[in-house]
């Protein structure tokens, strides 16, 4: 059998499982997203509560969300609204990021579950899968090397985003 070869955007990032894994390593995928991306949907329909977002942020990240009690239901209604409505991923992750208690996997997080067509989440199991061990976890890296090569995979192995994100997540829960 051969093995299906994935161009990289960004030379430090080489994925650790093999492409023929994707579907199996997405398909048993452990941690329940139900919930997260239900909220995300609430969310991109117009229902921009603190109670959707955190389901999100105890889904990605339960000690994250004691930091989203410094921020007000105004604020975050208006953060998630704007988020919503950004025409640029930039816009969109700068409103989320000045919450408190959200960084750029947290902002991650949100913007997939409320579009997994626009969004991958990056963390450091995500990472850890694409062989990556340093980075900078800040919105540039997640634009501009990031983000380019998750949509890089998913386009020349026909998967979804989420496919992509559940594959490489599990991957690195299975590998030590």
């Amino acid at each position: 059998m051969t093995t299906k070869r994935i161009k990289r955007v960004f030379p430090g990032f080489t994925l650790q499982p093999p492409v023929s894994d994707i579907q199996a390593l997405a398909s048993r995928y452990s941690d329940d997203d139900t919930k997260a991306l239900a909220a995300g949907k609430d969310i991109a329909g117009g229902k921009y509560t603190r109670t959707n977002l955190m389901v999100i942020v105890d889904w990605k990240s339960k000690r994250r969300a004691a930091l989203l009690k410094e921020n007000t239901d105004d604020e975050i209604e208006e953060a998630l609204h704007l988020a919503v409505h950004a025409a640029e991923p930039r816009t969109a992750f700068g409103v989320l990021t000045g919450l408190s208690g959200v960084g750029v996997p947290m902002a991650s997080a949100i913007l997939t579950g409320i579009d997994q067509t626009r969004y991958a989440i990056i963390d450091w199991r995500a990472l850890h899968a694409l062989g990556v061990r340093n980075w900078p976890i800040d919105v540039n890296f997640y634009l501009k090397r990031y983000y380019p090569e998750c949509s890089r995979m998913a386009q020349q192995t026909g998967f979804s985003l989420r496919t992509i994100d559940r594959a490489l997540w599990q991957w690195s829960v299975e590998k030590p």
